[in-house]
């Protein structure tokens, strides 16, 4: 099964698709659409095109999205959920499931915890896809992680079926890790 996860925004959009096989998750893509103009509406379109363009070549089952963190900042919350808005808008004509994600949640799903800064998170996003070389930018490195924070939850869901599995083959060694595409 194949997951996108998507960290929305409305300059930069990270994406990073993975696929679940068993028990090992795969790298399929990922990358950053970047948005350019003044115009916020003619960003939210380019934004809204390239991930369409992203889901129609790689056929995501399922969506994991970044939820809208308040914070200290309202200017940034605002910003991300019009770019959240876009995502969700995107994955829905296609009719994909979508799971929203808290930051600290996916943190925690990909390094065991809940403050892990970006480069813990960038690390072991190479580690957990076995990718040659750390993800290119923070944006495709959240949204590879909100892919596989999502697929960890289903792992859990499996296991509540009294089926084990796990992020690795049965060897222990990861599957795929090789970059089939690059977008953005």
């Amino acid at each position: 099964m194949r997951i996108i996860g998507i960290d929305p925004g409305t300059l930069n959009v990270g994406y990073g698709i993975i696929e679940m096989q068993g028990n090992a998750l795969r790298f399929i893509t990922g990358g950053c659409i970047k948005a350019s103009g003044s115009d916020i509406a003619q960003r939210l379109v380019q934004i809204h095109q390239g991930l369409t363009e992203v889901i129609a070549e790689f056929k995501p089952a399922e969506a994991a999205v970044e939820t809208v963190f308040a914070g200290n900042n309202a200017r940034t919350a605002i910003a991300i959920g019009e770019g959240r808005g876009v995502a969700l808008l995107s994955v829905a004509q296609f009719g994909l499931p979508v799971v929203g994600y808290e930051p600290t949640v996916v943190k925690k799903a990909v390094t065991s915890s809940g403050r892990a800064g970006k480069e813990q998170m960038r690390q072991m996003v190479k580690i957990l896809l076995c990718l040659p070389a750390l993800p290119e930018t923070d944006h495709e490195a959240d949204a590879l992680a909100m892919a596989i924070a999502h697929s960890r939850r289903r792992e859990v869901e499996k296991l509540s079926n009294g089926k084990i599995v796990s992020s690795r083959n049965s060897r222990g060694m990861c599957s795929g890790g090789r970059r089939v595409a690059r977008h953005g």
